[in-house]
Parts: C-alpha cells; sequence; structure tokens
C-alpha cells in the first residue's frame, strides 16, 4: 500500500527473536508451574501475552491474557491491568464488542472498590472507546474529568489527550462550558500552544472569528483523518463543526442577508446557499432562506413551547395505549 519493498531479512529477523523470546517465556512459565508459585506463573503469562500483542497475533493475544486473568487468587487491581491490556488490543485492531466488553468489565471492579489511579485511568479508556463510537458528548465529560490526573500515557501522551479534548468538546458542548472548561482551562492551557491549529479552532469558535474557524478546521480535520481513533469521524467532526458555527452565528440574528454571511465565514455565496439548504432540508438548522430577497430567516426554536408539544403527544400515545388495555381487559 505504501509502495515501498519489503525488507525480508529483517522481517525474518524478527520473526526468529520473536520466536526465541516465546521459547524462553514457554520455558519460564513451565518452570513456574513446577516450582514456583501462582505470582511467578502469572507474570510469565503477562510476559507473554504482551509479546503477542507488540507482534500483532490478536487472537494469541486475548487468549493468554484471559488465561493469566482466570488463575485463582488473581486481585481486582490486577483484573483491571488485564481489562486495560485486552481494551488496548480491542482499540488497536478496531474490536469494538472486546473493548466494550472488557469496559463493563473494569467498570464493575470499580464500582466493587477500585484504587484511584486505575479509576481515573478508566475513564480515559472509557472515553477514548465513546470517541471510537462517536457518542463525543459523554467523551468530552469523562476527558475533561480527567484533564487534571491524566496517567494513561500507555494509550497516548498527554499532548494527544489535549487534542482529544479539544476536538470532542468542540462538537458536544455548549458555549459557556467550553468557555469555562476549555478555553480558559490551565490544563489546557499550558499544551495546547503546541497545536496551532487546534489552538486557532478553539479560541475562533468561541470568539466568532469564522473564517479563522474554517481555516483552522482544514488543517485540524487533515490531523483526523490520520489518527487510529478519528479517522472514520473525520467527515463526520467537521460537518459537525460547521453546523455549531452557522447556529452560533444565526442565533444573533433574526434575519442576516446571505452575502454578508458567506463573507463573515469565507465562502462564496452558493457554496454557502447549497449547504445551509442540505442542513435546513434534513433538520440540522434551525432556519428559512429566503432565495428572492437573498436573506437568511432564524428560527429560534422555543424550548418551552417544544417540551409542551412533546408532553402532549406522549400524553395522547399514553391515553391511547390505556384505551387498548381496558378495552382487552373488559373483553
Amino acid at each position: 500500500e505504501l509502495s515501498k519493498a519489503v525488507d525480508s531479512a529483517l522481517v525474518t529477523k524478527m520473526k526468529e527473536e520473536n520466536s526465541k523470546k516465546m521459547e524462553e517465556f514457554e520455558a519460564f512459565i513451565a518452570d513456574a508451574k513446577e516450582n514456583e508459585g501462582e505470582t511467578e506463573v502469572r507474570d510469565g503469562l503477562m510476559a507473554k501475552a504482551q509479546l503477542l500483542a507488540r507482534s500483532a497475533d490478536k487472537a494469541t493475544a486475548v487468549t493468554a491474557y484471559e488465561e493469566a486473568e482466570k488463575l485463582p487468587k488473581t486481585t481486582s487491581g490486577q483484573k483491571l491491568d488485564l481489562s486495560f491490556n485486552l481494551m488496548r488490543i480491542g482499540m488497536f485492531w478496531n474490536d469494538i464488542p472486546l473493548v466494550d466488553t472488557h469496559c463493563k468489565a473494569a467498570k464493575v471492579l470499580i464500582d466493587n472498590g477500585g484504587d484511584w489511579e486505575r479509576r481515573n485511568r478508566l475513564k480515559v479508556y472509557e472515553a477514548t472507546y465513546l470517541m471510537s463510537i462517536r457518542d463525543f458528548k459523554k467523551a468530552a465529560a469523562l476527558l475533561l474529568d480527567s484533564i487534571s490526573t491524566f496517567t494513561a500515557v500507555e494509550i497516548y501522551s498527554y499532548n494527544q489527550f489535549v487534542f482529544y479534548t479539544v476536538v470532542c468538546a468542540t462538537v458536544a458542548l455548549d458555549r459557556k462550558t467550553i468557555r469555562d472548561k476549555v478555553v480558559n482551562a490551565p490544563e489546557i492551557l499550558q499544551v495546547v500552544h503546541d497545536a496551532p491549529a487546534l489552538q486557532a479552532m478553539m479560541t475562533s469558535l468561541y470568539e466568532c472569528r469564522y473564517k479563522d474557524l474554517f481555516v483552522a478546521l482544514v488543517e485540524v480535520v487533515e490531523q483526523l483523518h490520520l489518527d487510529l481513533y478519528f479517522a472514520a469521524h473525520a467527515r463526520y467532526f467537521l460537518r459537525q463543526s460547521r453546523i455549531v458555527a452557522y447556529t452560533q452565528y444565526l442565533e444573533s440574528y433574526h434575519t442576516v442577508e446571505m452575502a454578508s454571511m458567506a463573507a463573515t465565514f469565507g465562502l462564496s455565496v452558493p457554496f454557502l446557499d447549497r449547504e445551509l439548504s442540505d442542513l435546513v432540508a434534513s433538520g440540522r438548522l434551525s432556519c428559512k432562506i429566503d432565495k428572492v430577497k437573498g436573506v437568511v430567516c432564524s428560527n429560534r426554536p422555543d424550548e418551552k413551547n417544544s417540551l409542551y408539544q412533546r408532553t402532549i403527544k406522549h400524553g395522547d400515545a399514553l391515553l391511547n395505549r390505556i384505551q387498548k388495555l381496558s378495552r382487552v381487559i373488559t373483553i
């Protein structure tokens, strides 16, 4: 795929080294079972599983970790560490069911008495899992909750952690929360300058500099396309970010000229017209386009009226079900 020739000699050498190490681990495990205790057996199984995981042998690595987990007298902390290892394998191979299974198992162990350090690491693992299934709102909440206690350096660096936090918050949180927990957060401000495009995206959205926002989004989305966890969601993030920007802009106006809005965002009028039309038609943007006058009319959603209408609708549905049930009982 990369149009590069495979170094057969290097591959052979690596396989031989892995085979040699595997034989050493197998001998160590066999000796531990005969002459040592369960701790040494577990250490040997863990070393074997880690080698298999690094060698891209998913199935046997999972089996080795599960074998270590089934050993008697395995503490809850050791089980949590095994779950973290299995979740990392699932994340690498994009095996969502595997990550989900062990994330749920880890949460049960934590609820039954996990320590502070593993509890914080689990938040990062769960947030990463939620990112992979596009639940950015819950992921953003967990990432922000872990920002001052981040220790899960085995999956990504702190700078990458901040990158994910800002990206998730941009499309999932309201303006006030972004200001308090992202734009003004000292932990984020300490490292965000290392990623100029990310910093520009974060500040320009809050400061309503939409043209700068769209320029920054281009570079941020290019990074997302190359990211292990976000590659599949890069286009979705770009669309959601634009929706957030359009919504924030239109909240300030009842009516705005299409040409003025296009100039604010650094877009051509035909492109903005097409995009707004698609978003309005799909129900993602609350506004109307007056093509004759060349204006966009904002329809600010009335939350109280919307809640009233939903209540009436659900009430009617409940009454219909009660009437059907009463007729069945009468018969």
